[in-house]
């Protein structure tokens, strides 16, 4: 009850002052990453796609790009990952979907997912994932709109590397 009462009051506060006042002007990394730069919980982003469900990558299985640790449940899914790397990177560079639609960047649970017309999707839980899945599109077209604005990189552009 807690929680819904103070994601509600966030967005009430978002629609009362603007996203630009609502979410810090902190700059964020390019990719939603933990305090050792691991992307999204350090799940193989491939495996969305090939396992259709979450699968927990291993760091022997690691490929640095846009200034994170991606972790791969396996060398054909990291090959894969180097491929073609915006093919499986989730949108908005791993932040929650339904945030991102509303101005600012929250963190993920990898098990809140949804690929859409070839597009992987991530949300902060279920209950917002639930609420994102009422208006996905409508959700998209606004996130697509506010992202470039949030997506303000606080690191410089890294050298893509096997590790």
């Amino acid at each position: 009850m807690y929680s819904k009462l103070l994601l509600s009051f966030g967005l009430v506060f978002i629609f009362a002052f603007g996203t630009s006042q609502a979410f810090a002007s902190k700059p964020i990394n390019a990719i939603n990453s933990d305090d050792n730069g691991v992307a999204i919980h350090g799940y193989d982003t491939v495996a969305y796609f090939t396992k259709g469900k979450p699968v927990k990558g291993k760091k022997k299985y690691s490929y640095k790009w846009k200034g994170a640790k991606w972790y791969f449940s396996s060398k054909k899914h990291k090959q894969l990952f180097i491929k073609n790397p915006t093919k499986y990177a989730p949108q908005y560079g791993g932040y929650c979907a339904y945030a991102v639609s509303f101005g600012g960047p929250a963190d993920v649970d990898p098990y809140s997912w949804k690929i859409y017309k070839g597009k992987l999707y991530l949300n902060l839980n279920r209950n917002i994932y639930n609420k994102w899945e009422m208006d996905v599109d409508g959700y998209i077209e606004k996130a697509n709109d506010e992202w470039p604005d949030i997506a303000k990189y606080n690191i410089e552009d890294e050298e893509e590397t096997e590790e």
